[in-house]
């Protein structure tokens, strides 16, 4: 018992270095002016602008940025796309996209908030 002892404080363990860990920068994303959304009702009409804006009153945190440059219409489709599709086939290609574009998982939280809101503007 003696010697495993010995043998245990012998074995030497190099000291590991600890790196801090910064946290990821927020990526810029370009801002549109503000637009109030009251003009129309019809989502298909929305501008990019329009549409940030939206996202961003509805307190969406990662969709304005992911949908930077998407306008009404293609806020219909997408929506139309979630509806139709496998629902993990839809999740993979948003985290895909995702990590592409803003370098982030994606919320599933937030992507049903999303999904919700959207069924509730049409």
């Amino acid at each position: 018992m003696e010697m495993l002892s010995k043998e245990l404080k012998a074995i030497h363990v190099p000291d590991t270095k600890i790196t801090p860990v910064q946290p990821k920068q927020d990526i810029h994303v370009v801002s549109h002016p503000t637009v109030t959304i009251t003009s129309s009702s019809n989502i298909i009409e929305w501008t990019a602008a329009q549409v940030h804006d939206w996202l961003l009153n509805q307190d969406l945190v990662q969709m304005p940025r992911l949908l930077n440059d998407c306008d009404g219409r293609s806020l219909v489709y997408l929506l139309k796309y979630i509806d139709v599709s496998q629902p993990e086939q839809v999740l993979s290609l948003l985290q895909e996209d995702s990590l592409r574009l803003i370098n982030q998982n994606i919320s599933l939280i937030e992507l049903s908030r999303f999904h919700s809101m959207m069924h509730q503007q049409k």
